[in-house]
């Protein structure tokens, strides 16, 4: 399954997030209607990861044949089985919900020991991790068909990944800077990120300083400064490029002395209900921006959303940064 790494850490925030037991994503296979677990967390040692599901067959198979959600406050093993866990680690189950992915197919499912863990607004919840975990697929599939040949899709497994390369954030957001910029063949790969007060915004990096003569980055922009601090105000992502008229705002605002971009591509990472910060890819060259190259840049924008989420919750939990 492609962009296992993604998964994996979507699917650790959802069981974080309800407090479960088991969190499993189960996508089709490449032709096929049978389902296969695609991430799953569990806090114990019986999940099968390696659970494939057909169309109807139990709980989980109901919802991929149904395209409807299931919730069940007080499981009884007597009215339908899981089909997910090894030996009798089911019987201890106590609470089930699950939420079809509508875009491919499949079904996001939790599990929990306790008996009404999970309630009608925690299904809605789960609908758009479910919808997330779909458009994910439906537009990894889409890259993968039209842009091997541009190393886009190798270069989206690097990035994925990179993560366990370089666990510091220092190194990650280096690497992936670099990793964009030689991806894309934009010069400038740069990573804005608003302050806690949600008034200014900062350079957190970037591949190569956009400053003229390599100068020293000001301390702060104020929100709204900037082609970069227009989308942190308006959250909407922009695209200037070959086959577009160049913006005429500067990237950082008229007073900031910046190279000069013809193309530009500015992404809102957004995370915990706000956008905490800006991707950007700046070249002084007409470069032009695809449909395969707006959804390549799209997907490392939610892994980088991801990484930041995770990071922004274990500094809130008191835990060592990444």
């Amino acid at each position: 399954m492609p962009d296992t790494p993604f998964y994996e850490q979507l699917l650790a925030i959802v069981g974080n997030v309800f407090d479960a037991y088991s969190a499993v994503l189960f996508l089709p296979e490449a032709d096929s209607e049978v389902c296969r677990a695609a991430a799953a967390f569990s806090l114990g040692d019986a999940l099968n990861r390696e659970a494939a599901i057909a169309p109807g067959q139990g709980l989980v198979g109901w919802i991929i044949r149904e395209n409807k959600p299931l919730l069940i406050s007080n499981f009884d093993q007597h009215r339908g089985v899981l089909g997910y866990y090894r030996g009798g680690e089911e019987e201890r189950i106590r609470a089930f919900m699950g939420y079809p992915v509508a875009a491919t197919g499949g079904a996001l499912c939790l599990d929990s020991r306790k008996t009404y863990t999970f309630g009608e607004k925690d299904l809605k919840i789960l609908s758009q991790f479910a919808e997330l975990a779909g458009n994910h697929l439906a537009r990894s599939r889409e890259v993968a068909q039209s842009l091997v040949e541009h190393g886009f899709y190798q270069a989206q497994r690097r990035i994925a990944t990179l993560h366990k390369t370089f666990p510091k954030w220092a190194a990650f957001r280096s690497g992936l800077l670099t990793l964009l910029s030689e991806a894309t063949g934009f010069r400038h790969a740069i990573l804005t990120v608003r302050d806690e007060s949600g008034r200014s915004y900062f350079l957190e990096g970037a591949n190569e300083s956009p400053f003229n003569g390599g100068r020293e980055a000001p301390t702060r922009f104020s929100v709204g400064q900037g082609l970069v601090g227009w989308v942190f105000k308006n959250q909407t992502p922009v695209y200037t490029g070959e086959k577009d008229e160049a913006s005429r705002l500067p990237l950082f605002g008229l007073d900031v002395p910046t190279i000069d971009c013809k193309s530009v591509i500015c992404l809102p990472i957004h995370f915990s209900k706000k956008t905490r910060g800006v991707l950007t890819l700046a070249d002084p060259r007409p470069l032009p921006i695809s449909e395969e190259l707006k959804a390549f840049v799209g997907m490392v924008s939610e892994s980088l959303a991801l990484f930041l989420e995770n990071l922004h919750l274990r500094t809130r939990l008191g835990s060592p940064s990444a």
